[in-house]
């Protein structure tokens, strides 16, 4: 009985070690995760741009809310959508067409964006977007204005003069929306950011534009983290919006020659920290810790780290491959769980899969776009090392595996 029993613990170890080097030897090639990338935002894109490039956004898109739902929210889903789906898109994007299968690719969501930007701001459209009636709208044309910042050679400059000056009023109708005291105020920055750089009358307002950077350089807590306003959130926003927004805002700043030198660089270091604490957040398996409030966005969580990889400022100790790898777990992770989206392909509310009951008050199908914030990196060309370099291991899979990783110290 007792040989019985060996025999079978040994078999059943070498079908072990069998199966793990099968998926060893399975794993994707550097090539294919691209691939899975851009088939992913595709596929997570794909309904908003090609509705709204139509005018059936509306007409169409379901409008999914949990049971506290402050309202119906059919008056800011759909700019949510919108603007959060271009500014996680517009790296990508600005890589423009080329004469490979993924640049073809390109080239038809450059022209279905380009359209959508046109339906989203026209008066006269079916899906004309609002920006003014209550607050969340401030919220979403700040991540419009953002995807025309990331991507102006595709976004922007080859918009017909009408469609630019419909931009721009809709962008200046949002001065309207008092921010809260918080990361809100970024958003005002981030509009004032766009029409500093597109508005050739000049006309941002400069007040709008740096409170949001006085008031974070007041609220950095340390160790690379800002407070969510004057108090310290555990959750993710200094992903979701307060790390990127800042970065983004600072760069154009000093594009436009009304630049902040110090504080830029500072910012910079403090987010490059904030990448390596993100890096470090990834389980072996593609997990992170659900802490927080908005987990409906999903990977957007991961927008700071995928930033960093595209500005090509990660921490020396990280590999740009290992940060390919450890994106590439947690979106496979999300995106392939059962229920994430519905039977016609639109994001369902959920953080693996579909479960409603996880989003606040504020959340709606327009919410969960902010996951392509995941995507940046794809601004990197094929060529890049990103996604040339051979797999490497992310920091907790090594040390969970008995390697040797760098000593962690704070910034």
């Amino acid at each position: 009985m007792k040989i019985s029993i060996f025999k079978t613990l040994c078999i059943a170890f070498a079908m072990t070690t069998m199966t793990y080097a099968q998926t060893s030897a399975q794993e994707p090639s550097p090539q294919e995760v691209r691939e899975y990338y851009v088939q992913t935002l595709v596929k997570i894109a794909d309904p908003v741009l090609q509705n709204l490039s139509r005018e059936n956004l509306k007409k169409n898109m379901p409008v999914e809310r949990s049971p506290g739902a402050w309202d119906d929210r059919t008056h800011v889903t759909y700019l949510e959508a919108f603007g959060r789906t271009l500014s996680g898109m517009a790296p990508w994007l600005e890589l423009g067409a080329d004469k490979t299968e993924e640049g073809k690719m390109r080239k038809k969501y450059i022209e279905l964006a380009q359209k959508s930007i046109d339906k989203a701001t026209d008066p006269k459209s079916a899906d004309f977007m609002n920006f003014s009636t209550d607050k969340q709208p401030l919220v979403d044309a700040a991540f419009f204005a953002q995807a025309l910042l990331r991507a102006p050679n595709q976004l922007w400059d080859p918009l017909s003069a009408k469609t630019k000056e419909n931009v721009l009023k809709a962008l200046k109708s949002t001065r309207k929306i008092e921010p809260y005291y918080s990361n809100w105020l970024l958003f005002t920055g981030m509009v004032e950011a766009a029409l500093l750089k597109f508005d050739d009358d000049a006309d941002a307002d400069l007040f709008r534009l740096e409170q949001p950077v006085n008031k974070h350089m007041e609220w950095y807590l340390g160790d690379g983290m800002y407070g969510d306003g004057p108090d310290f959130h555990w959750d993710y926003y200094n992903s979701y919006v307060i790390q990127p927004m800042l970065l983004d805002i600072l760069k154009t700043m000093e594009e436009q020659k009304v630049g902040r030198a110090e504080d830029y660089k500072k910012v910079q270091e403090r987010a490059q920290r904030y990448a390596q604490i993100q890096e470090r957040l990834i389980s072996p398996t593609g997990t992170y810790p659900p802490i927080g409030r908005s987990l409906a966005y999903r990977f957007g969580a991961f927008q700071l780290l995928s930033q960093m990889a595209l500005w090509k400022q990660l921490p020396e100790e990280i590999a740009p491959s290992q940060v390919r790898a450890a994106l590439y777990a947690v979106i496979k992770r999300q995106i392939e769980a059962p229920g994430t989206f519905d039977a016609n392909g639109w994001l369902q509310v959920g953080l693996v899969g579909h479960q409603n009951n996880i989003g606040e008050g504020y959340i709606s199908t327009g919410s969960l776009y902010l996951c392509s914030e995941a995507f940046l990196v794809l601004g990197l060309a094929p060529e890049d090392i990103f996604w040339t370099a051979p797999a490497e291991s992310w920091t907790q899979k090594k040390i969970w595996n008995g390697e040797n990783i760098p000593i962690d110290h704070a910034h």
